[in-house]
């Protein structure tokens, strides 16, 4: 799989750029600033429909403009698909394939896969559990996009619990001998049957990722660091795992024996959104008892074991190393450039030249620069300039 052609429009610091691609290892170098990050998280977002850098849309869209476009043209297998994802800051996303417009924009993951190494990637291991559950699930979207389509739904199924547990609390306090109180409970009774049925599906699939995952995790940091203690993955739930054939009853029952407090604190306690995957080194957790040497390999592997996932059940996905180089000690340097070196296409950033490791072998190199306008810098490529 790899990306022969990008185009963007009003992305972030981006007017305009067409930027033609091939197989093997291109490179964009230029200043913190510039916009070369940019790309990267463009490439990024068509996989995942998200960023890597912020968690909501506004800030991809040029300053001053109504929305932005990503194109992409991706060639898998022989086959070429051209992907269109229309950005706005405000208000719902517009997508479409070839000449074909979708009905939801979710309908273009799977199209194209990308596994993206960026210094962000520290927060995997040293961030809240967010992280951790979003890196699960961004996996799961990609390997099966129907699953997107259901945690979307348990979001939203949350959220309507989440509002009707803040807004009605005083109601459901006072219980069925009140009117308004036997209402706001019925109410609550169907979110928690919906909760239940979409949160059992999500939970059920990240443990069947991690049956595919964790020993790739765990390989993958051995080679990086046999010195270290050995990584080990976990994933911690506020729901009974025993059997998971009876997830989704397990967390009805949860609902249930949770309801008090969660009519006391307005907010739902039991579900995927509160769940944990718990990284270890040897009996202790990775987050605040690893080196800074070991959260990075610890990073790198979560990384490796993804990459080596998708690239099982296909073709490889596109690899992205977004100003990783600088940050890596020699042994780490050489780890991704040998996954670089193997991979269909990998797209490098990376401020000046000196960060690059003096083995790598690309067959594009572009330099990103920025100029002035009476609108405001923007970024473009030395050619353009």
């Amino acid at each position: 799989m790899y990306v022969r052609e990008l185009n963007l429009r009003d992305f972030r610091s981006w007017p305009q750029l067409n930027l033609q691609l091939e197989p093997g290892i291109t490179v964009l170098v230029g200043r913190n600033g510039y916009g070369k990050t940019n790309v990267a998280e463009a490439i990024g977002y068509t996989a995942h429909l998200g960023s890597h850098r912020v968690n909501h849309d506004a800030p991809l869209v040029r300053e001053g403009q109504p929305n932005a476009r990503v194109s992409l043209s991706v060639v898998n297998g022989g086959r070429e698909l051209t992907t269109h994802l229309l950005i706005k800051p405000h208000g719902a996303n517009q997508a479409q394939i070839n000449r074909a417009r979708m009905r939801s924009p979710r309908e273009l993951l799977g199209v194209l896969r990308t596994v993206l190494f960026s210094p962000e990637d520290l927060a995997l291991v040293r961030g809240e559990p967010a992280h951790r559950r979003a890196y699960l699930d961004a996996i799961i979207a990609s390997r099966t996009p129907r699953l997107a389509g259901i945690k979307a739904d348990f979001d939203k199924v949350l959220k309507q619990r989440n509002a009707l547990l803040k807004n009605s609390g005083a109601a459901l306090r006072r219980g069925y001998a009140d009117i308004e109180g036997a209402s706001a409970l019925a109410t609550l009774d169907v979110w928690d049957e919906q909760l239940a049925a979409l949160g059992g599906k999500v939970i059920r699939a990240r443990l069947e990722l991690l049956d595919d995952l964790g020993e790739r995790i765990a390989t993958a940091y051995q080679g990086l660091a046999p010195e270290s203690r050995p990584a080990r993955v976990e994933y911690s739930s506020t729901v009974d795992l025993a059997d998971r054939d009876v997830l989704e009853a397990q967390m009805l029952h949860e609902l249930a024996n949770k309801r008090p407090r969660e009519i006391e604190r307005g907010m739902t306690l039991v579900g995927p959104h509160r769940d944990e995957l718990q990284l270890y080194l040897g009996a202790q957790p990775a987050k605040g008892f690893a080196s800074h040497g070991e959260t990075w390999s610890y990073a790198i592997a979560l990384r490796l074991a993804e990459f080596g996932l998708l690239r099982a059940e296909g073709s490889d996905p596109v690899l992205i190393l977004d100003d990783v180089f600088a940050e890596l000690d020699a042994k780490r340097r050489l780890a991704l450039v040998n996954l670089a070196a193997d991979a269909e296409q990998v797209l490098i950033t990376a401020a000046v030249d000196e960060d690059l490791p003096g083995n790598l072998q690309p067959v594009a190199r572009h330099q990103v620069t920025v100029r002035e306008t009476p609108q405001g810098r923007i970024s473009a490529l030395q050619e353009d300039a």
